[in-house]
C-alpha cells in the first residue's frame, strides 16, 4: 500500500507519501475503510473515499454541531440534506434556496473559480425542478492596496458577472467587503433562488431497481480532479500553489443555460425518477448519494462516460467535477424521449449505468453496493452509503482564544477618543455599484427593488408558474469584526440584521441558509468560534421563528498560517403574500424629517469605527433584545407596505458603520442632504451616537414625523426627530462641519 502509484501519466498527489495520506486520507480514516470493505481498498476505491470523505463533501468536523440549528418550520416543504430547501409560498407555489462557498478555487483562478460557484450553485436549484431566477454573492476580499488582491477582486466579480449574465439568471444583491484578513484566501459565497409548482418537486434518489443512470451535458475532463479534497482541506501558504490550478473546474455558461433547459422539460413531463448534479467529488459524489437515498445500488460503466481527453484514468474520471453534468435516474420506458430531448437543445446524454438491488447479507442487513465496471471486469465495489453518509464523525477539540476574556473586559468607548465624524465616515466610504452594476439585476423583469437598497424584492413568475402576485424579499449578510468579538453574540446580531434588512421590503422573513466560513478546524480555537457561531445562529433562528433550511460550511480559511476571522454569511428569505406596491428604499425627497428608530446608543464595540480606526478589537456588544426586534420587524412590514399612510419615503437599517453610514447611503441614494440637530426639537446626536452599531434601530425619513413615532410608540419602540432632508449637495451632521456629498456612482472602494 505504501508504495503504489497513481496508474496512468496524470496525478496532481506526491507520491513519496503513502498514497492515502496523499489523498487526504488519515491512518485512522484507512483503517476504518479497510473494516468497511473487510478488505484494503484500491487506488480508485481510495480515491473514491478521498473526495466523498473530505470536509466539503462529508462535514465531518462540524456535522455534529450542525444538527443544533433548527429546520423545521410551518412553511419548510424540505430542509438540509437535499440539494436545496424549499418553502411553501401558497397557492401551489413553491420557492428552492441554497447557497455554497467557492473561496479556494476563487483564490487560485478568480474568474473560473467564481464563474464555476455560480454554475454549480444553480444546478442545486433546478435539479429540485425550480427555475432559477435569481443570484446573490457575499464577497469577502483582502486589502486592496495589494495587486494580488486586487487581481482577484476583479477575476471574481468578472466570473459571477460573465457566468450570470451569459446563462440569464439575475444577481440581484449581495455584498462586498475588503479586509487583511482575507488576504490571499478571499471568500465567494453564493446564494440562488428558484420557483416551481410544488407538485413538481422532484428528489435527488436513485429509485427504481432496473433504471438507467444517464449522464446529461459536458463531456468528462481532467479539470476539478479531487477539487474538494486538493482545494477544501488545506490553507495556502505565503504564495498560491499554482499546481493547484487544474483542480479548479472550467464553466461554460451556455451549456449550463441548455443543460437547464432540457432538465425542466424532463422534470416537467416527469420523464425523471430522480435527478442529481455534478459538483463537488463529481461522479463519486452523484452515483453514491442517489443510491445510498433509496437503499439501491448502481453498476456504472466507465466506458460509456463521454469524456473530452484521451487516456483518462478511471480514478480522473469518477473524481473530476468537470462543470454543467447532471445525473437523471429514468425508466427504461422512457430512456428514448430523454435521449431525444437531449439532442433537441443539444447536450450530450448517455446512459452509464443501471440501478442494482440491495445485497442482503445473513444477518438480514441490506447494502447497495457501487460498482464501477469496465465491461465484465470490477474497477471498485464499495458500499453506496459508505461513500455518502458513513464518513468519520469528528468531535473535534474547542478552547476559547486565550486573549477571549481579556479582550472582552476591554473599555472601548473610554479609549475612543476625539472622533472626527467627516475623517471617519470619509474612511468608510464606498460605493458597490461598483459591482453591481456588472451584473444584469434586471433579467425577467421580476425584480421590483434592485440592489442598492437594503434588501431585494422580486415577484414571484417563471414560465413554470406564470406571473403571480406574490414576491419574495432576499438579503445576504454577514459581518466578522462582529463574530470576531464574540462568535455567539455576533452570530446572532448578523441574524438580526438580515431579518430586518427583509422586512424593510415588505417580505415576512421564513427561512435562512448559511455560508459559515472558518479556518482550520484542527486548531480548537477555530472549533470554538464555529460552534459559538451556530448556537448563536440557532438562538435567533428559534427567537425569530426563521428556520435554517440549508446551508454550507467552508474550513481550511488560511494563509500563512493565520486564520480569517469567523465569517458567516446569512441570505435570509422573506414572503410577501400579495404584492401591493413599491416599498420605501434608501432613497428619499427634500423637506422631510429624519427619524431615528430605537435605543440612542453610544457602545462602540466591535463596531467599524473602533475595529478598522482605532485598532480595539475588544469590549462587549450589544446584544440582541428579541422582543425588541420581533416588534421591530412587524413594524417595519406595515410601514413597508401602507408607507403613504405615514408620509414615508425612505427607511433604512443602522447596522455597519451606524447612523453616520445610514445616512450617507440615504443621501447617495437621493443625491440630496441633510442636516442633523437643525431645530430646537431636534435631538443633538454625539459623534458616538453616530457610529455605535447597537442593533434593532432604523432611520425613518418622513413627511409626517408625528404619525410615524405614534406608531412606534404603540409598540414601546422609542422614535425621535433627529433633523432633516434638504436640497442642497451637503451633509450635516450637526457636531461637525459639512461635508460635500460625493457624486452618485463613485468608485470608492474604501473600507
Amino acid at each position: 500500500m505504501s508504495h503504489w502509484r497513481a496508474p496512468g501519466s496524470f496525478s496532481l498527489y506526491d507520491m513519496d507519501q503513502p498514497i492515502h495520506a496523499a489523498l487526504g486520507l488519515t491512518d485512522e480514516e484507512l483503517s476504518m475503510i479497510i473494516e468497511i470493505l473487510k478488505r484494503e481498498p484500491n487506488y480508485l476505491e481510495l480515491a473514491m473515499y478521498s473526495v466523498m470523505w473530505s470536509e466539503h463533501c462529508s462535514y465531518k468536523s462540524s456535522r455534529v454541531h450542525l444538527r443544533r440549528l433548527p429546520s423545521k418550520g410551518d412553511l419548510v416543504i424540505l430542509g438540509p440534506g437535499e440539494n436545496a430547501g424549499v418553502i411553501d409560498a401558497g397557492d401551489g407555489i413553491a420557492v428552492a434556496i441554497r447557497m455554497e462557498s467557492h473561496n479556494h478555487p476563487s483564490a487560485i483562478e478568480p474568474y473560473q473559480g467564481a464563474a464555476t460557484g455560480v454554475g454549480g450553485i444553480l444546478r442545486d436549484i433546478f435539479t429540485m425542478g425550480a427555475r432559477p431566477i435569481a443570484l446573490l454573492d457575499g464577497l469577502r476580499i483582502g486589502d486592496q492596496s495589494d495587486p494580488r488582491n486586487r487581481y482577484i477582486y476583479n477575476g471574481v466579480v468578472a466570473g459571477i458577472s460573465g457566468y450570470g449574465n451569459a446563462v440569464g439568471v439575475p444577481t440581484v444583491g449581495g455584498e462586498i467587503v475588503f479586509d487583511e484578513t482575507y488576504n490571499a484566501n478571499p471568500l465567494v459565497n453564493v446564494a440562488a433562488v428558484g420557483v416551481l409548482m410544488r407538485d413538481k418537486l422532484v428528489l435527488a434518489r436513485a429509485d427504481g431497481i432496473g433504471n438507467s443512470a444517464i449522464l446529461l451535458g459536458a463531456t468528462t475532463g481532467r479539470d476539478g480532479i479531487g477539487g474538494v479534497s486538493v482545494l477544501a482541506s488545506a490553507g495556502f501558504g505565503q504564495e498560491v500553489d499554482s499546481s493547484k490550478r487544474p483542480s479548479v473546474q472550467v464553466g461554460d455558461p451556455y451549456e449550463e443555460k441548455r443543460l437547464i433547459e432540457a432538465c425542466l422539460e424532463l422534470l416537467d413531463k416527469r420523464l425523471v425518477v430522480g435527478i442529481q448534479d455534478l459538483g463537488g467529488a463529481g461522479l463519486s459524489c452523484a452515483t453514491s448519494e442517489t443510491a445510498a437515498k433509496a437503499g439501491l445500488g448502481m453498476d456504472v460503466q466507465i466506458g460509456a462516460i463521454p469524456r473530452r481527453e484521451p487516456n483518462m484514468e478511471p480514478f480522473e474520471v469518477m473524481t473530476s467535477e468537470s462543470q454543467e453534468r447532471m445525473l437523471a435516474i429514468v425508466e427504461d420506458a422512457n430512456v428514448a424521449e430523454v435521449l431525444a430531448i437531449a439532442e433537441k437543445w443539444e447536450i450530450l446524454a448517455a446512459v452509464i449505468g443501471t440501478v442494482t438491488p440491495a445485497v442482503v447479507h445473513e444477518d438480514g442487513s441490506s447494502v447497495g453496493m457501487l460498482r464501477i465496471l469496465d465491461g465484465q471486469e470490477v474497477l471498485a465495489n464499495v458500499p453506496a452509503a459508505s461513500l455518502a453518509d458513513e464518513a468519520p464523525l469528528y468531535h473535534r477539540p474547542l478552547a476559547k482564544p486565550d486573549n477571549f476574556d481579556e479582550n472582552s473586559q476591554m473599555d472601548v468607548d473610554s479609549l475612543i477618543g476625539e472622533i472626527d465624524v467627516i475623517a471617519e465616515l470619509t474612511k468608510m466610504i464606498g460605493d458597490p455599484s461598483a459591482v453591481y452594476r456588472q451584473y444584469d439585476h434586471q433579467l425577467f423583469l421580476n425584480t421590483i427593488v434592485g440592489p442598492g437598497s437594503n434588501a431585494t424584492l422580486l415577484q414571484l413568475a417563471s414560465p413554470e408558474i406564470g406571473v403571480s402576485n406574490k414576491a419574495i424579499g432576499l438579503s445576504c449578510d454577514g459581518n466578522s469584526r462582529w463574530c470576531e468579538l464574540n462568535p455567539r453574540v455576533g452570530s446572532e446580531l448578523v441574524v438580526a440584521e438580515s431579518a430586518l434588512n427583509v422586512a424593510l421590503v415588505g417580505a415576512k422573513p421564513v427561512a435562512m441558509v448559511d455560508c459559515l466560513n472558518f479556518g482550520n478546524p484542527t486548531h480548537p480555537s477555530v472549533m470554538w468560534q464555529l460552534s459559538e457561531s451556530i448556537d448563536g445562529i440557532a438562538r435567533a433562528s428559534l427567537e425569530l421563528g426563521i428556520p435554517v433550511v440549508g446551508g454550507n460550511v467552508s474550513l481550511y480559511n488560511e494563509a500563512s498560517g493565520r486564520n480569517i476571522e469567523p465569517t458567516p454569511v446569512l441570505t435570509t428569505l422573506g414572503l410577501v403574500e400579495k404584492i401591493s406596491g413599491i416599498p420605501p428604499t434608501t432613497s428619499y425627497g427634500v423637506d422631510r424629517s429624519i427619524v431615528l428608530v430605537g435605543d440612542i446608543s453610544s457602545k462602540l464595540a466591535g463596531s467599524k469605527l473602533a475595529w478598522s480606526s482605532r485598532s480595539l478589537k475588544g469590549g462587549n456588544l450589544v446584544e440582541v433584545d428579541y422582543d425588541r426586534h420581533r416588534s421591530l420587524i412587524e413594524a417595519v412590514l406595515c410601514l413597508a407596505n401602507d408607507s403613504s399612510t405615514y408620509g414615508i419615503s425612505a427607511m433604512n437599517d443602522i447596522s455597519d458603520g451606524g447612523l453616520a453610514l445610514a445616512l450617507f447611503e440615504m443621501a447617495r441614494a437621493s443625491g440630496y442632504g441633510f442636516s442633523l440637530g437643525s431645530d430646537d426639537r431636534d435631538y443633538k446626536l454625539t459623534p458616538g451616537q453616530l457610529f455605535s452599531e447597537a442593533p434593532s434601530r432604523i432611520v425613518v425619513v418622513t413627511s409626517n414625523p408625528t404619525s410615524v413615532i405614534d406608531f412606534f410608540d404603540e409598540g414601546s419602540i422609542p422614535a425621535v426627530v433627529i433633523g432633516s432632508t434638504n436640497s442642497t449637495a451637503t451633509l450635516d451632521f450637526g457636531a461637525q462641519a459639512l461635508m460635500m456629498l460625493p457624486a452618485s456612482g463613485s468608485k470608492s472602494q474604501l473600507n
